[in-house]
């Protein structure tokens, strides 16, 4: 194995940095999905326990809204993989260009795959997250339209 001097380190340190932000913004989006997805899961739990002392009119209203909380659970579940994915194929990008750098180099098409591999999945997650903002409008909507407010 080779070993490269500090100076030869030097610009893959630096080509790394990208990966390095992505995958640190990627870890903050992964905070925000994972709290999301703990609040419809407290969601769910309190819808569970109020269908056990509801009326029958308000008893299905809370079998719709109980649904469409399964279904963002689903989505949120998704979002995070996509997004952990987006974070570990930037990992193996960093990985890939310090061996590279170190065995004599890693092929440019490899790079470039794992880098659009890693912004495909973060723009999948981005995607599906927006998906479950729209899906939370609509258990809002249907809440309202069963209350007084409406």
């Amino acid at each position: 194995m080779l070993h490269p001097s500090v100076a030869e380190l030097v610009p893959s340190l630096q080509i790394a940095i990208g990966p390095v932000i992505l995958i640190s913004g990627v870890g903050m989006l992964l905070l925000v999905m994972t709290n999301r997805f703990g609040r419809v899961v407290d969601r769910l739990r309190q819808l569970a326990k109020e269908s056990g002392m509801a009326e029958p009119t308000h008893l299905e209203m809370l079998r719709e809204q109980s649904a469409i909380f399964v279904r963002r659970a689903r989505i949120l579940r998704f979002a995070i993989g996509l997004a952990a994915g987006a974070a570990w194929l930037a990992g193996l990008l960093i990985i890939c260009l310090f061996f590279g750098i170190l065995l004599g180099g890693t092929t440019s098409t490899a790079l470039i795959l794992l880098f659009v591999a890693s912004i495909m999945c973060l723009l999948g997650a981005l995607g599906v997250f927006i998906y479950d903002i729209q899906l939370s409008l609509r258990a809002l909507n249907l809440e309202i339209s069963h209350s007084r407010l409406r």
